[in-house]
């Protein structure tokens, strides 16, 4: 019987790419999505004609109600999930703090902290040994923004995946017991579709000269560490935070 993993925003970017390789690995994979609908039921069939498994589910990670309704689809059509990716992120443009509203920091807090929040109390709730679970992983993808600030442009992204961090090494510490591995991969300039969000498409060229290795990283790169983390490889591996930066 093939593992189950669940991937929060996989309709494109780094998820898509955890999406496929995951899928490689053998895994049956829960492809979740906010608005992309047509995007994430392309790649599940692009998916299942390379010979793989995968679903298209929709749910706003942010959303408790759709969260719930999310957890309970999966252990409808495919049972006991084995591995949480908390993939689903955003960020809004460029800008100091001061110029900054309280309602764009509840917004970028209610995907980036809140989603994964409930998203792993949902996981935990099904994976735990202690409540008749199997055990399993989960990977938080967090930022190297966390450590270096973001300042003069996300200040207050960077603040909601040091959240994700530091909920990664508690929870990781919590869990432990419990039969659950959780890390966290910090991407740094990977070139997606998001830098576009933040009003600045071509970001990645601009700060690649600023990289130890000259470039930004590509999404499939942060993907193999994303599937190595939810592996059996990585089986003495909790509250890690592993950077994919290019050396930043």
């Amino acid at each position: 019987m093939s593992r189950i993993i669940l991937i929060t925003g996989a309709s494109r970017g780094i998820g898509a790419a955890t999406a496929r390789l995951a899928a490689q690995h053998g895994y049956s994979v829960v492809i979740n999505y906010h608005r992309q609908r047509e995007t994430a039921e392309a790649l599940a069939k692009e998916i299942a004609a390379n010979g793989g498994q995968a679903i298209a589910l929709p749910a706003d990670v942010a959303d408790e109600a759709q969260v719930r309704d999310l957890f309970a689809e999966i252990d409808e059509r495919l049972g006991r999930l084995d591995v949480l990716v908390n993939n689903a992120g955003m960020l809004e443009q460029q800008m100091r703090l001061e110029q900054m509203s309280l309602e764009r920091w509840q917004r970028v807090f209610a995907t980036n902290v809140y989603g994964s929040f409930l998203c792993n109390r949902e996981a935990i709730a099904r994976m735990s040994t202690r409540q008749g679970g199997r055990g399993g992983a989960i990977v938080n993808v967090s930022s190297i923004a966390a450590r270096l600030g973001a300042p003069g442009e996300y200040i207050d992204y960077a603040a909601a995946k040091g959240a994700v961090d530091s909920m990664t090494v508690g929870l990781a510490k919590e869990l432990a017991e419990d039969g659950i591995r959780v890390n966290a991969v910090r991407p740094g300039v990977i070139d997606t579709e998001i830098h576009a969000s933040g009003g600045e498409p071509q970001r990645v060229a601009r700060v690649a000269a600023s990289i130890p290795l000259r470039r930004g990283g590509r999404a499939e790169e942060v993907a193999e560490a994303i599937v190595w983390l939810a592996g059996e490889q990585a089986s003495y591996t909790t509250g890690s935070l592993l950077d994919v930066s290019g050396g930043r």
